[in-house]
C-alpha cells in the first residue's frame, strides 16, 4: 500500500507517493503562486495528485491516505486549513476538495510536525520512542515525538518551541511577545545580528564576502566569515550558538528525548554548528550519573521531509 504526501509551501507545492517505509516512489513539484485565490491552489493540489497516480499506474485502491502539511492554524477533525498566512488561506476545506478527486482518508497537519514524523519513520529518529525536531528558518519550528507518536497537545497547537521566552522584555518577536527563542535563534535573527555587526565593524570580512551589499547577507555569510578567522564574525557565531544552546537545553530538560534533530538552512553548517553547540550544552541539561545524554544531530530527510511526513502522518497519530 502507498500514501500521498503534499508539502504546501509558499513557493512550491511538492507532492509524492510514498511507501510504508518512507521511500518516495514518485514526486512532482509545481509553483504555488501564492498570490492566487485559494481555490486555484487547491485545484493544483488535486491536479498534482492525479499526475502522480497516472505517472505511476498506481490505482486509488492502492492508496491508504493523503496527507497535507501546511504552516498555520488547522482543524484536523474537519480537514480545514483555518489560516495559512503565507498563502492568505482562511477556512479552506481542503479535505472535501481532495476527496472529490480520490476517495481516501485525508489528513491535515502542521508542516513542522510532518517533518518530525518523517525523521521518526525514515530519518535520524527511526526506531526511537522520544525525539524532537527543530527547524531553523524564517522562524523556529518544532515537532515532538513521544512514545513513538506525534504530540500535538489538547488543542492541537503544541510544539511552538520557538516561542519559549529566554529573555523577559527582550527582542520583539513576530508572535507579539518579547524575548522568544525565535527572536534570537532563527535564521532571520542571525541575519539581523550579522548586519548589525557588519555596520558596527565595516572592516569585517562579512561585508567583503557580500561585495559591501548588505542585502546579500544571509544566514551562511557569518559562518563563512568566521571560517576565514574574522573576529567580528566569530563573536556573532559564538553568541548565536550560545543562545541556541540555551533554548535546546530547555527542550532537553522538559522532554528528555533520545535525539534532537536540527533541520532548516542553518543546519547545513553541520559540525561547524553542532560541535560547539554540544559543548555549550554541557552543564545546562539535567543528567545525573549514568543517564543517557540526548544526541544532537542534523536532520536527515532534508527537502523530502514535508512530503514523507505528510504522507505518513496517520502512522504517528
Amino acid at each position: 500500500m502507498y500514501y500521498i504526501g503534499i508539502d504546501l509551501g509558499g513557493t512550491k507545492i511538492k507532492a509524492g507517493i510514498v511507501d510504508e517505509d518512507g521511500r518516495i516512489i514518485k514526486k512532482h513539484s509545481i509553483p504555488t503562486g501564492r498570490t492566487r485565490k485559494s481555490e486555484e491552489i487547491v485545484n493544483d493540489i488535486c491536479r498534482i495528485i492525479k499526475m502522480l497516480l497516472e505517472d505511476t499506474n498506481i490505482s486509488e485502491a492502492d492508496i491508504c491516505s493523503v496527507g497535507i502539511g501546511s504552516p498555520g492554524s488547522l482543524d484536523r477533525e474537519r480537514g480545514v486549513i483555518i489560516a495559512n498566512f503565507n498563502l492568505g488561506f482562511r477556512y479552506v476545506d481542503i479535505r472535501d476538495a481532495i476527496q472529490k478527486v480520490i476517495s481516501v482518508p485525508v489528513y491535515v497537519e502542521n508542516d513542522a510536525n510532518c517533518a518530525a514524523v518523517a525523521e521518526s519513520i525514515a530519518g535520524v529518529a527511526k526506531g526511537l520512542d522520544y525525539a524532537v525536531l527543530i527547524t531553523i528558518g524564517t522562524g523556529i519550528g518544532g515537532g515532538i515525538i513521544i512514545n513513538n507518536k506525534l504530540y500535538i497537545g489538547s488543542n492541537g497547537a503544541a510544539a511552538e518551541l520557538g516561542h519559549i521566552v529566554l529573555c523577559m522584555n527582550g527582542e520583539a518577536c513576530t508572535c507579539g511577545r518579547n524575548g522568544c527563542w525565535e527572536a534570537y535563534s532563527s535564521a532571520t535573527a542571525l541575519i539581523r545580528q550579522t548586519k548589525a555587526a557588519a555596520l558596527e565593524n565595516p572592516s569585517s570580512k562579512i561585508l567583503e564576502l557580500v561585495d559591501n551589499d548588505m542585502d546579500k547577507i544571509d544566514a551562511k555569510t557569518v559562518f563563512d566569515a568566521a571560517k576565514l578567522g574574522d573576529e567580528t564574525a566569530i563573536k556573532v557565531v559564538d553568541r548565536y550558538i550560545d543562545i541556541l544552546a540555551e533554548g535546546l537545553a530547555n527542550i532537553v530538560n522538559i522532554f528528555q528525548p533520545d535525539v534532537i534533530a536540527i533541520g532548516g538552512g542553518v543546519s547545513k553548517e553541520g559540525e561547524n554548528l553542532l560541535a560547539p553547540l554540544r559543548e555549550k550544552m554541557k552543564g545546562r541539561t539535567f543528567f545525573v550519573g549514568d543517564l543517557k545524554n540526548t544526541q544532537i544531530v542534523t536532520a536527515k530527510m532534508g527537502n523530502d521531509a514535508g512530503i514523507v511526513g505528510a504522507a505518513l502522518i496517520s502512522k504517528r497519530m
